[in-house]
């Protein structure tokens, strides 16, 4: 057989051997075989991957792909093509943002998608955000023809919470009905977990401590606290289990709140858990201020070093980005105004390579499950997520060893900074490639690629 494409010379990262050095042959935008180093192959493209580590393109589960300052949904396909631009070059190759309306999904639903199409690099999928009972009663046609089984949540969108966002209230009943709406049809709940009266009890405290908002991420944490969240994620995973429903808990960023989904484990839910990049690298003594502002917001130093331990003993299944892509106007007023969220896509898997694998020897067959493979398996992506026969082939190949200056001028999202403006970072991504095909090479974005991604219809059955 002849190849459309072969990756020789390097090592890949292998489901149950870790990194191993092969050969990597590509036909039809599938992974056709693994071969031994040196094996006789031919193929219409040889790239040499000496040196280089071949992952499974990172699956990022979890952000917004907006309009400017809209986050819930693109409205031109340029929106697709900046911030999937972003995602390549952080070495994703399929994401899944949240589509946020109160209008029925079905009314607008194949407009979304071909204005994603149109201007994607890489594949992609959507997450309904559910929040009337016109969507409520949409959940069998979302999962069965949609192709999108997986739903979230806002817990906290009671008292107008949700006038921000555009949503309108709910309660702890249509939480129960949405569970058990999505266990009758094979999907999964993800829930945004806050419990908002607790938060606004102590919002009330603490901005009348410091009206002006001068404590900054201290003070923001402190009116959002660890336990809002963790009483969420327990409730969540109470109704979750008695209706029947899997449970994806989003973002966790405390250590109560880890606590809380693992007791929902073993009282036998089905309970994922994902934590974001900046609740791993930053706390509430960064030196950014307010623009760090996020929800929930950054923590404690040993909340940080708690969701660590959680990526190294297995208590947390996947890392996302829960990428923001408004730019820093949002950020203005100070700490009670500013809007909240940041960028991420970009460095998600650096970070890891960096400040995981480097500095604290989290292995790279971890960091595949925590973003490739444990991404695809719960949400799934049955093609997506693993370097084996049969898989897309669809590949983040990464330099480990190789330094570089994360730096404003070089961020590709419309966003337009990072939090990690002047971090060195060990470990980047050289080339991106979606079923095989080159969205990335050499650091550099092929163009041509824009509207090449595609719709990836899922089932979690």
């Amino acid at each position: 057989m002849r190849y459309d494409m072969l990756l020789r010379g390097g090592s890949a990262v292998l489901p149950g051997l870790g990194p191993t050095t092969c050969e990597i042959a590509v036909k039809d935008g599938r992974i056709a075989a693994i071969l031994a180093r040196g094996a006789a192959a031919e193929a219409e493209e040889v790239w040499n991957v000496s040196g280089l580590v071949t992952m499974p393109g990172a699956v990022d589960v979890h952000l917004h792909l907006g309009h400017g300052k809209d986050i819930s949904r693109p409205r031109v396909p340029g929106d697709a093509a900046q911030e999937s631009a972003a995602a390549a070059a952080g070495g994703i190759t399929c994401f899944i943002p949240y589509l946020m309306a109160t209008d029925p999904f079905e009314d607008f639903w194949h407009e979304v998608i071909a204005v994603t199409e149109a201007g994607s690099r890489i594949d992609f999928g959507y997450h309904p955000i559910i929040s009337t009972e016109a969507q409520l009663a949409g959940i069998r046609r979302y999962v069965e023809e949609f192709g999108a089984p997986s739903f979230k949540i806002f817990m906290n969108n009671r008292g107008g919470e949700g006038k921000r966002l555009g949503l309108p209230d709910i309660d702890d009943g249509f939480l129960l009905r949405l569970c058990e709406t999505v266990a009758a049809h094979g999907g999964m709940v993800c829930p945004h977990p806050e419990t908002i009266e607790l938060a606004w009890v102590r919002r009330k405290q603490i901005m009348a401590q410091d009206p002006e908002g001068k404590g900054g991420l201290a003070s923001w944490n402190a009116s959002r606290p660890p336990f809002v969240e963790a009483d969420a994620v327990q409730r969540a995973a109470l109704v979750a289990k008695e209706a029947g429903a899997p449970l994806y808990i989003v973002h966790t960023s405390s250590a109560e709140a880890l606590d809380a989904a693992k007791r929902g484990r073993l009282a036998g839910g089905k309970v994922w858990v994902e934590t974001c990049p900046h609740y791993l690298t930053h706390d509430v003594s960064w030196e950014g201020g307010v623009t760090g502002k996020i929800n929930p917001p950054l923590r404690e130093a040993s909340d940080r070093e708690a969701l660590w331990r959680g990526l190294f003993d297995g208590s947390i299944d996947t890392v996302a980005t829960d990428h923001v892509h408004r730019d820093l106007s949002g950020k203005e007023g100070g700490i009670w105004a500013a809007s909240p969220g940041c960028p991420g896509m970009e460095t998600m898997l650096p970070v890891l390579l960096s400040e995981g694998h480097m500095k604290r020897g989290l292995s790279l067959a971890r960091i595949v499950e925590l973003v490739s493979t444990n991404p695809a398996k719960a949400m799934g992506l049955h093609r997506k997520g693993a370097i084996a026969p049969g898989m897309d082939a669809d590949f983040a190949i990464v330099d480990p060893g190789r330094r570089w200056t994360v730096t404003r001028d070089g961020v590709l999202s419309s966003a337009g900074y990072s939090i990690y403006e002047g971090w060195t970072l060990t470990g980047q991504v050289v080339h991106t490639i979606v079923r095989g095909r080159a969205v990335m090479r050499d650091g550099a974005l092929d163009d041509t690629a824009v509207g090449s991604g595609r719709y990836v219809p899922r089932s979690l059955l």
